[in-house]
């Protein structure tokens, strides 16, 4: 684990960009959706092989198995039993907890400064909230049912031959919730969710809709980094986002209420405001530019009306996008989405949310199929939506530069092409840190050959 250099770090001024922590997991499991395609110990995307034994989870070569083997020889039994059924991640994930405090766990620290540290009893449990909350309750039974059909030998009725057991309702309910109020999703370059994990130091961070530092992963590590200039290294006032920031206040108050049961009370929640500005129209007067408030009689800049026809039409069209981005939340498709931004002009704000979600959602079924052009135009339109809500220092807004200078360098237009890969490392230079993977082999080769063929 990588820390400040000694402990008077912490009266230091911390700059923009300083990786503040650098942490292994206490327990993670890839995603079973990746268990073909993804060695199970490093998380890569490459050839693997199947375990020889229970033929459940894969390895890219003999030196991953062989790092994995001193916890996955307790699971290894449990999945082959499980076999051929799935076991859904979560069942795993805390069959691993359960055999990680078993083998000595309990007593691991995960430090967040030279002397500051975190023990698995040190999370935050939840405990008298899951007990009252009827749809965890409902998940934790079926979760025990498959721990209780994969931990026990059918053929006895009794505890397996590694002596691990299910723990009794209280303590599995603790595990639980420790789980599901401290779960990171580890991403892969691409921001894409690959496994779940347990990180005891970083947990000492707490939520903000404005956070002043962002967690990325190279593999299985996690990484924090200061996207903003802090007076000193104090962890009760770094802040990182628990969810995600592309939603209303109204939105993100209920996702923190109901995944990690707090209410949010930062600036961008309980400012009335915010939420206008996110749901938007536009003013009726073609030359006014501002963000209209549709429950208002005129627009605030200019005093144009507000008319009941363009209230009639910003409230199908709001119906139509949410309810078709609610059907794409798999796969979104290229059709709808140009359907919904041909309704969406001339009514919703170009920086109204749910248009930017749109946009979003344009791109990547642009780029899934092939459409250049169209890929270009709607992430050239995403940029400030993203610059907004995301912050200007968001690994989301650099990867999104990356892809445009990428696609653009393939149609060779090399001088857009060089500004956004040098805005995506200006950005993921802060996010991820000079000497990340995703610089060294894909951002960089990028701009090396931009700049060639500019030249």
């Amino acid at each position: 684990m990588e820390l400040p250099a000694t402990s008077s770090t912490t009266r230091l001024e911390i700059k923009r960009g300083t990786r503040i922590l650098t942490e292994k997991p206490f327990a993670y499991v890839l995603k079973s959706k990746y268990r073909l395609e993804r060695c199970d110990n490093c998380l890569e995307a490459v050839k693997v092989l199947k375990c020889s034994n229970c033929r459940y989870v894969s390895y890219c070569n003999r030196a991953c198995q062989q790092q994995a083997w001193p916890l996955h020889k307790h699971e290894c039994p449990f999945l082959k039993r499980a076999l051929p059924r799935i076991v859904p991640d979560a069942a795993r994930m805390l069959c691993r907890l359960i055999l990680r405090l078993e083998h000595g766990g309990d007593l691991e620290r995960g430090y967040y400064t030279a002397h500051g540290s975190r023990k698995f009893r040190d999370l935050m449990s939840h405990y008298a909230e899951i007990k009252n909350d009827p749809k965890r309750r409902e998940h934790l039974e079926s979760l025990h049912a498959v721990l209780t059909d994969m931990m026990t030998d059918s053929s006895s009725g009794s505890s397996s031959s590694s002596g691990s057991t299910v723990p009794n309702p209280t303590e599995l309910m603790s595990i639980y919730g420790r789980l599901i109020t401290n779960g990171f999703n580890i991403l892969d370059a691409e921001m894409n969710s690959i496994a779940t994990a347990i990180y005891l130091g970083v947990s000492i961070t707490d939520h903000s809709c404005q956070p002043n530092a962002v967690a990325t992963f190279e593999g299985n590590e996690l990484h924090v980094h200061a996207i903003e200039d802090l007076p000193c290294l104090d962890w009760s006032k770094i802040y990182i986002s628990y969810i995600d920031l592309l939603n209303t206040p109204e939105q993100r108050r209920a996702d923190l209420k109901e995944h990690y049961y707090f209410l949010c009370v930062c600036s961008k929640c309980i400012d009335p405001q915010e939420m206008h500005e996110m749901t938007a129209a536009v003013c009726p007067n073609a030359s006014c530019d501002a963000s209209v408030n549709i429950e208002l009689a005129k627009c605030q800049s200019c005093d144009a009306s507000v008319t009941p026809e363009l209230r009639s039409a910003y409230s199908e069209i709001m119906s139509l996008t949410q309810s078709s981005l609610d059907s794409m939340k798999e796969v979104a498709y290229l059709d709808v989405c140009k359907v919904c931004l041909a309704k969406q002009r001339g009514v919703l704000h170009p920086l109204n949310v749910w248009h930017v979600k749109t946009l979003d959602a344009a791109f990547e079924a642009a780029i899934n199929v092939g459409k250049w052009t169209d890929a270009l135009e709607y992430g050239q339109q995403l940029l400030p939506g993203f610059a907004k809500y995301h912050g200007a220092w968001n690994p989301l807004l650099g990867l999104l530069h990356m892809k445009l200078g990428k696609i653009q360098l393939y149609e060779r237009n090399y001088k857009q092409a060089v500004h956004n890969l040098q805005e995506a490392q200006r950005i993921l230079n802060v996010t991820h840190g000079r000497d990340h993977r995703l610089l060294l082999e894909q951002l960089r080769p990028l701009m090396l050959q931009a700049r060639h063929e500019m030249s």
